[in-house]
């Protein structure tokens, strides 16, 4: 199967989904959040959400910053997404690719994928691109499901990021490994 139409097949599964999104993930997405956000300060930054689905994140850190662009490949979650969206001024929404992401270099404070990787035929691409938008000694967060990677892939897929580990989470109440990343 080509890249583009195993992203279709996630993207129409997401669409199928996204009603019940909420539902199925909010308390071990809010676990993940929690975990990350106490070992990376945001407040202030331009924050890049890729994989936002339908927003939850928003909630834990629209407030603290300058700016936070959910971007999802799902129009389905995209529309869960502008429910959360409208709560705050400072979050916007964008439909694209993980892998070509329609940012310049350099732009934002930290990029975050929350349970996303999985997801994509190659993560380790998909690092590179979100590495790209962030700046020089900006952070990037990613997590790993536990049931798609096991700890020694997801280690290689994070050291062929060419980014430095700063900090890595791996709860037994986590069903993701947590890895914050230093650009």
């Amino acid at each position: 199967m080509t890249a583009w139409k195993a992203k279709r097949t996630i993207m129409k599964r997401y669409d199928i989904t996204a009603e019940m999104y909420d539902e199925r993930y909010f308390d071990e997405q809010h676990r993940k959040y929690q975990k990350a956000l106490e070992t990376v300060d945001i407040e202030g930054l331009e924050i890049l959400d890729v994989g936002c689905g339908s927003g939850l994140f928003f909630s834990h850190a629209a407030e603290q910053t300058k700016m936070v662009v959910g971007m999802d490949v799902s129009h389905g979650l995209l529309l869960k997404a502008k429910d959360q969206a409208k709560r705050f001024e400072n979050v916007f929404l964008v439909q694209s690719d993980a892998d070509h992401l329609p940012f310049k270099e350099d732009f934002f404070g930290a990029a975050v994928a929350f349970t996303m990787l999985q997801n994509i035929p190659n993560p380790a691409k998909t690092i590179t691109e979100l590495r790209r938008t962030v700046k020089t000694g900006g952070k990037v967060v990613v997590t790993g499901l536990k049931k798609a990677f096991t700890l020694s892939e997801f280690m290689d897929i994070l050291e062929n990021s060419k980014l430095t580990l700063t900090t890595f989470i791996d709860e037994e109440a986590l069903n993701c490994h947590v890895a914050i990343l230093t650009v």
